[in-house]
């Protein structure tokens, strides 16, 4: 709040060193802080909530008296909008749908509102484009083109190499009979376990393609998977490729992108 005070300056509240079952008590007690903030002083302008599924849950009861009746000027970014709580769903006004499925998306986001869903074909999105709609008026959704930035950077670096991703992110190591359970919550964990694992376990996955179909999926790291995919392609083309060799090429590649990782 401090930091806050003086004009002219973003601010960013980074909550990685909270567990996730502590972070919408935090945010119930920051929140209507930063709302007499901005009563006062007309700042901060926008408030962007990243994870809202975690920051809000759907059970949180804390949403009606940390959120005024009428919040303006708010983001939230989640790939969950049917896990954010109710409450604050219903001051969305405006959708913003990326990824290989946006008509679906925003199918999720109109039933979490309990509006009606509006009518899309199939959309091939561009890098850059979104579908955008408004839940309130109604009407069909439009595709959109964001300016790029001025300034290139890496999304979630930190988060993906070193926090605490939800369980249903983290990679799990079971191995060919599903013995294991071993989960890796990042990838600093999983390259500690991918190097404490047995070669029967790191290969299994590796020749399923598990190690970059979580990196895609769960990461969103295009390149990073496509990297992890060469390694795999690799052993599919070898198969009597070292599991060292694959270990030591896939560490390569996570250390390439991600600095914070061992």
């Amino acid at each position: 709040m401090a930091a806050l005070s003086a004009p002219q300056r973003n601010v960013i509240v980074n909550l990685l060193g909270l567990p996730l079952d502590e972070r919408p008590d935090f945010c119930a007690m920051l929140l209507p802080r930063l709302v007499e903030l901005r009563a006062r002083f007309g700042r901060p302008h926008w408030i962007i909530i990243d994870e809202a599924h975690h920051v809000f849950p759907h059970d949180w009861q804390a949403t009606s008296t940390a959120m005024p009746d009428a919040l303006t000027g708010l983001v939230l970014v989640t790939v969950h909008p049917h896990h954010v709580a109710p409450a604050i769903m219903t001051g969305v006004s405006l959708m913003l749908a990326v990824g290989r499925d946006p008509a679906e998306t925003l199918r999720a986001a109109a039933d979490a509102l309990k509006a009606p869903a509006p009518e899309v074909g199939k959309v091939d999105l561009k890098s850059g484009e979104a579908l955008a709609w408004h839940p309130r008026e109604g009407g069909a959704p439009v595709q959109v083109r964001a300016f790029p930035p001025r300034i290139e950077h890496k999304r979630h670096v930190r988060k993906y190499a070193e926090g605490e991703l939800g369980p249903d992110q983290s990679f799990y190591f079971r191995g060919p009979d599903g013995r294991l359970n071993l989960r890796a919550q990042n990838l600093r964990f999983f390259l500690q376990v991918a190097d404490g694992v047995d070669d029967d376990t790191w290969q299994h996955h590796l020749r399923q393609h598990d190690y970059s179909r979580w990196i895609r999926t769960a990461l969103k790291d295009e390149e990073l998977a496509d990297d992890v995919a060469g390694v795999e392609g690799a052993v599919d083309a070898t198969p009597d490729l070292p599991a060292g060799e694959s270990r030591a090429r896939i560490r390569a590649a996570v250390e390439a992108r991600y600095t914070a990782a061992p």
